[in-house]
């Protein structure tokens, strides 16, 4: 697969295909949105925000997630504000998401069965990662939002006058609730 795309790529390329999405790295909306990386997604979510290239950062992970207050989202999120300009972030969780009940008692069994040995898990675990905490999905889709969004809201790197909702999307449809 990945050899198809790089023999695309070659004539999208040579067809100057990227003339249509030349922007800068500013968001013209000055907005960012954290969102899943569900493939439902990849097309709809900017379709139903009325989102073109160049007009907002979309950071995207298992489950729309801030799971820590340092992790890779926040991150983000934060270059985002003091780099790039952001003003506003919408926390966009989706229907039916496959987070949703995620746990490392799932993924346990399947690195096994993909060669990944208890001895490695463990090794992980004495350096100080808790798998279970880090593989850990939600149960509720709403209060994953609320905990995302209030997780950003008080990050102390994060200033107080961004403005930071949380919503789900629906997943087939687009529509958007948003989770106060």
């Amino acid at each position: 697969m990945i050899d198809e795309i790089i023999e695309f790529n070659k004539t999208f390329v040579a067809s100057k295909g990227y003339e249509q999405y030349v922007t800068d790295k500013y968001p013209s909306k000055k907005l960012a949105v954290l969102s899943c990386m569900d493939t439902r997604l990849t097309e709809l979510l900017p379709a139903a925000l009325g989102l073109k290239n160049g007009d907002a950062k979309i950071i995207k992970n298992a489950g729309g997630l801030v799971i820590s207050p340092f992790d890779s989202a926040l991150r983000s999120l934060v270059v985002a504000v003091y780099e790039l300009g952001v003003e506003e972030i919408m926390v966009v969780a989706h229907s039916n998401c496959g987070a949703c009940h995620m746990s490392f008692d799932h993924f346990h069994h399947e690195m096994n069965q993909r060669g990944v040995t208890d001895e490695t898990l463990d090794t992980i675990r004495r350096c100080g990662i808790d798998l279970d905490q880090w593989l850990e999905g939600f149960k509720d889709t709403s209060e994953s939002v609320r905990k995302t969004v209030e997780t950003i809201k008080t990050h102390p790197l994060m200033p107080r006058d961004i403005t930071v909702r949380g919503f789900i999307i629906d997943s087939v449809t687009g529509a958007l609730e948003e989770i106060v």
